[in-house]
């Protein structure tokens, strides 16, 4: 018995020092004073067993033990086995820097490394900018005329954007520009995405093309030529990239530079002879200026040694010579400017390379850095948007829309749906805006880039899809009256473009975070390659004490022990406990996972997703629990808050559960769900009683209604294109007037005081007044109230013929 116990305390001692990684000596602590205490105590088999596990462990776990004869064995296995990583990878895998999705690899994330991010807010100039001028270029641009009428902006909306420098959103003032921060142009974009083709047009030339490229890397004589021209609008810009046989594999570029002498208006220049197809790419058939990418060759050796230098991105006059450009592709559903380039035997010389010629062949370094940061705020900023749009539409429409008498907002049906778009809209802001935060402390989020463009673009077709269903008939027939048809539509450019979600989902989130965000992985590669085998052993080690160290604080959590302390409210802070403990899962999953797969990992590109689902769901989760951190809660926003980390966080196990069934090793995959959930499954979907009051708040004037669709278009002034958003928040100002008056007429009907040929509303109202149910101001109000409901809910129709069109020139061979 006296052993048993002795044991039971060595172990109980050793957990606790693999939960808190307390190092060999620790360990040794552990189990050596438990073993001498055994032979003090005639307990022998106690003494002999801990005693030999403490000689193991110091075996181990001492360096200068472990350095004569265990490093040097796992060091020649480890590169025999470790998968080699290309040129290519190591440039995306140095791109941009790690910050909170590191901490979320360590399975002991430091929540006060990620609240020390604080938010300044926008500044005056910023938020009079949202203010005015976003309100202004919204209220000139309606949705049906930009997509079926003129196929474009209005030419007025065109001369808004450049006179006040919505293109040079980036660009410092010092250059003309705005100046503005990340938060700032993620505020513009999702206000402006009230239209998809407005959106675009001002996000893409803040976001990847010449302008960061030129800011970045450009000479200064292309920087004061440039920068100030893009942001006045005078240069309109675009980047090729992508091409036919070139799309999400950029680094398969076929287009060719070679560098070669000509001679141009009788002087020999030095420079460079291309060839490109380019495909889908945004601004083209308006650009003034195109930025390319190519593969660029010397094979006279006119540079230097090297033949193939590599990817480089270059700056084209749109009236070079030899380039074709101005004809459109029709992106779907929304008909943004966007076309193919084609060049033939185009020359430029050297100094148009971005850069100068010193820049030749560094074009990937420079496409993925500038891309950690373009990708995070254009298209999920454009996602977040959305989400405010449609929960705002959405709540308005289904608030006035009655059957059964009722608005089907009181229908459990549709607030299901309506809960369900308001969580997602909510995380997607959070997750939007906590991110720009950090990029504006200085942070180029590579990985979080990833996981916002591709769940947040993933929770807008849901979004939509929830808006479409509960607006029904409304919403999918097109004219102009319909403001959600063209966003369901064009869904799919968000899901496709800058890096395919799926591609993004399969390869990128847990392919790129398990090196570049791990605490040791990729010291262990670099040491590999350095053959430095006492870096090896210090990161190998500190690798398998993060193991062990995850394996006891998943298990141990998820037994309710040792949680760690959280700086939030009690709302807040037993989910930021999950994501601490689910964290350890992870970080003991992902080294599992690569552990018995190696390289192979990489071809397993469903397993790969599962955990990059794991880190995206806890990523949006953390930045969820940031914002209700910073901010301050309004009245029914705690029910929003429970119902979307829930949500989170069922969506979190559910990925672990599929990874465990999934492993190739179903004793590994046992163990696995052994310790990370050794009771099951904690969370649940949200419970009915939160969905109901989300519907309700989303559907009516509440301050959670205002707080969510603050920063939208949502106002009327004369000459303005028609406003839904804010046709609807004065139907629900007016709304608690007019349901007990429906209510009134309605029983009124059932009860037989009203006329039973009384079918419309407008009927019974008048009867109402007649039966002096109701008085004249009330009957007036009513009358008012219901014509502008139905103008809400009525569609739009058209000539037979309407629709008969002339067929356009294609470059097709069907198409004549």
């Amino acid at each position: 018995m006296l052993s048993l116990l002795l044991i039971v305390l060595a172990a109980i001692g050793l957990v606790e020092v693999m939960r808190r990684e307390a190092g060999a000596t620790a360990a040794l602590a552990a189990t050596g004073l438990p073993g001498l205490l055994g032979i003090v105590l005639a307990a022998p088999v106690a003494a002999v067993l801990l005693l030999l596990a403490t000689l193991a462990i110091a075996a181990g776990g001492l360096p200068a033990l472990r350095r004569r004869w265990l490093t040097p064995r796992l060091f020649t296995r480890f590169r025999r086995v470790a998968p080699r990583v290309s040129d290519t990878e190591r440039v995306a895998l140095e791109a941009g820097s790690v910050s909170w999705d590191g901490e979320l690899f360590t399975g002991r994330p430091d929540w006060q490394r990620l609240l020390a991010y604080r938010d300044d807010g926008l500044s005056d100039a910023e938020r009079a900018f949202l203010e005015h001028q976003c309100t202004e270029v919204a209220g000139l641009c309606n949705g049906w005329d930009v997509a079926r009428e003129r196929a474009d902006l209005p030419e007025a909306a065109w001369d808004y954007l450049k006179r006040e420098r919505f293109f040079g959103m980036i660009i410092p003032e010092e250059y003309g520009g705005l100046g503005f921060s990340a938060k700032a142009q993620s505020a513009v974009l999702q206000k402006l995405v009230v239209n998809e083709t407005l959106m675009i047009s001002v996000g893409v030339p803040n976001s990847l093309g010449p302008g960061e490229l030129l800011l970045k890397y450009g000479t200064d004589e292309q920087k004061n030529h440039y920068l100030p021209r893009l942001a006045d609008g005078r240069e309109i810009p675009c980047f090729g990239l992508t091409g036919p046989r070139a799309g999400s594999d950029a680094t398969s570029l076929p287009d060719v530079g070679v560098v070669v002498r000509r001679e141009v208006d009788g002087e020999s220049v030095l420079g460079i002879e291309l060839t490109f197809e380019k495909r889908w790419i945004t601004l083209a058939p308006i650009a003034t200026v195109v930025g390319l990418a190519f593969r660029l060759f010397d094979p006279d050796h006119l540079l230097g040694e090297e033949s193939d230098l590599g990817i480089t991105c270059a700056l084209i006059p749109r009236d070079t010579p030899g380039m074709a450009i101005g004809r459109r592709h029709h992106p779907i559903g929304s008909p943004f400017m966007n076309g193919p380039i084609v060049g033939r035997d185009v020359f430029v010389p050297l100094d148009r390379i971005i850069g100068g010629p010193a820049m030749a062949g560094q074009g990937w370094r420079m496409l993925v850095e500038c891309l950690s940061v373009g990708r995070c705020i254009t298209l999920p900023s454009g996602a977040a948007g959305v989400g405010r749009y449609a929960a705002g539409w959405s709540g308005g429409f289904t608030r006035i829309r009655r059957q059964f008498n009722v608005p089907v907002a009181e229908m459990e049906g549709v607030q299901e749906a309506l809960a369900r778009l308001t969580a997602h809209a909510y995380i997607a802001q959070a997750a939007v805006y906590q991110t720009a935060n950090l990029i504006d402390h200085g942070v180029k989020p590579a990985v979080p880039s990833a996981i916002l463009k591709s769940q947040l673009t993933e929770f807008q077709r849901r979004i939509l899809a929830d808006a479409m269903d509960v607006h029904g008939g409304k919403a999918v027939t097109l004219g102009p009256r319909n403001y959600l048809g063209l966003a369901w539509s064009a869904v799919p450019v968000s899901i496709t473009v800058e890096g395919a979600n799926i591609m993004t989902r399969n390869l990128m989130v847990f392919g790129q975070g398990a090196i570049r965000c791990h605490p040791y992985v990729l010291e262990e590669l670099a040491a590999a390659d350095n053959d430095d085998l006492d870096a090896f052993d210090r990161a190998f080690f500190g690798h398998a004490g993060l193991i062990v160290g995850n394996a006891a604080r998943a298990f141990t959590q998820a037994l309710g022990l040792g949680g760690p302390r959280v700086p939030f409210d009690e709302l807040a802070a037993p989910y930021a406990r999950e994501v601490s403990r689910l964290s350890a899962g992870f970080g003991l999953c992902a080294d599992a996972a690569m552990a018995s797969l190696g390289s192979s990992l990489k071809k397993r590109e469903m397993l790969s997703a599962r955990l990059g689902d794991v880190l995206a769901n806890l990523y949006l989760l953390s930045m969820l629990l940031k914002q209700w951190h910073d901010g301050t809660s309004v009245e029914h926003e705690a029910a929003l808050l429970h119902y979307s980390c829930r949500t989170l966080l069922h969506r979190t196990e559910q990925a672990f559960v599929e990874l465990f069934d999934n492993l190739p090793s179903r004793a590994l995959g046992r163990s696995l769900s052994a310790i990370v959930m050794p009771l099951g499954r904690r969370w649940k979907t949200p419970e009915d009683t939160l969905t109901r009051e989300i519907a309700h708040a989303i559907s009516t004037a509440t301050p959670l209604r205002d707080k969510l669709l603050a920063g939208t278009w949502d106002t009327r002034k004369e000459g303005d294109v028609d406003n839904p958003l804010a046709r609807y928040k004065a139907l629900l100002a007016d709304y608690p007037r007019a349901e007990p008056l429906y209510r009134t007429l309605n029983k009124a009907y059932a009860g037989g005081e009203l006329p039973a040929e009384a079918l419309h509303p407008e009927q019974r109202i008048d009867a109402g007044l007649a039966a002096g149910l109701i008085g004249e101001e009330d009957a007036a109000f009513l009358h008012a109230f219901e014509a502008e409901v139905l103008d809400m809910l009525t569609v739009d129709d058209f000539a037979f013929d309407a629709f008969a069109g002339r067929p356009a020139s294609a470059s097709h061979p069907d198409v004549a």
